[in-house]
């Protein structure tokens, strides 16, 4: 049995004429009775009955006839939902994103005009640090991700340039030291004092580049405690466990018991980049990249 019996059966049964059948589907008269007459032998009864005024179902046919009417029409609907797929409005997609990259700026406002674009596209949204994410990436883990490029990709990837932050100072509201807030810090004047920084293990580049700006600003940082993330280090900045230099994005939700500075003597520049694997296959990804690239071009003045 093949597809083409159950269309032709069923265009039979509504025009209940072979000839009508014929007209409509552009096939001779001849080949939609063979068609007809092989499907019932497959099935091993009559779907319809035949007199000198025409066809008309038996009651077999008129059973089966429902039936084939839910198959096509689950056919078609699969059709459908696969083009929207192929065309990446449909499908799903499974993007990586360092955590304070989505407060602000590029990345929620691509997110938001992405599932306004594209609502049939589950977009999976997985927190992790910049390495992870291009770990996850070549691993066919995550089809995507938000990073803070700092080093040259792997082979095969491709990256989108988003907008590029800087490093801010932390400091506790407890220290209750006296600094014009509109005004860049001198880090040196903080020489001693302890602070809070990532372990190297997190981003080897990222801290490798900091710790060697500080040195050249006059300062070595009292690290007295890690963490892995942004936001750990500053529950332990607002507790007045030490200082902590983070990155500028935190400025978009500060917390109450810290207060941000600019830098005078020190800047690690932080480009925020899209990344994805260049033969990734998923279309969704790839109506995603559009979208992201119209969002950069409307923010542009």
């Amino acid at each position: 049995m093949e597809l083409r019996h159950l269309r032709y059966f069923a265009a039979v049964a509504e025009h209940a004429s072979i000839r009508a059948a014929s007209e409509t589907l552009h096939i001779s008269q001849p080949a939609i009775t063979r068609q007809i007459q092989d499907l019932e032998g497959e099935l091993g009864f009559a779907l319809f009955a035949r007199s000198p005024r025409g066809l008309r179902l038996t009651p077999a046919g008129d059973s089966y006839l429902r039936d084939v009417h839910a198959i096509l029409a689950a056919l078609d609907a699969a059709g459908q939902r696969a083009r929207r797929v192929a065309g990446g409005a449909a499908g799903q997609l499974r993007l990586g994103y360092v955590e304070n990259t989505g407060w602000d700026g590029p990345v929620p406002q691509a997110l938001q005009r992405f599932q306004a674009e594209a609502p049939e596209v589950a977009v999976e949204l997985s927190a992790l640090n910049s390495p992870e994410q291009l770990a996850a990436i070549a691993r066919h883990a995550l089809d995507g991700g938000f990073i803070y490029q700092l080093e040259p990709l792997p082979d095969g990837f491709a990256s989108l340039p988003l907008r590029q932050q800087d490093v801010v100072l932390a400091l506790p509201r407890a220290w209750r030291i006296e600094h014009d807030e509109t005004q860049p810090f001198d880090l040196r004047a903080l020489a001693g004092r302890p602070f809070i920084a990532f372990p190297r293990a997190v981003y080897p580049e990222y801290h490798d580049r900091l710790f060697s700006a500080c040195l050249q600003a006059g300062v070595r940082l009292n690290v007295v405690q890690e963490q892995p993330t942004e936001a750990a280090m500053l529950a332990l900045v607002c507790a007045g466990v030490g200082a902590a230099i983070v990155n500028a994005a935190n400025l978009a939700r500060p917390p109450a018991q810290a207060r941000f500075y600019r830098l005078r003597n020190l800047s690690v520049p932080l480009p925020l980049c899209f990344v994805w694997r260049r033969e990734a296959g998923n279309p969704a990804l790839a109506r995603f990249v559009d979208s992201l690239r119209q969002t950069i071009d409307s923010a542009r003045p």
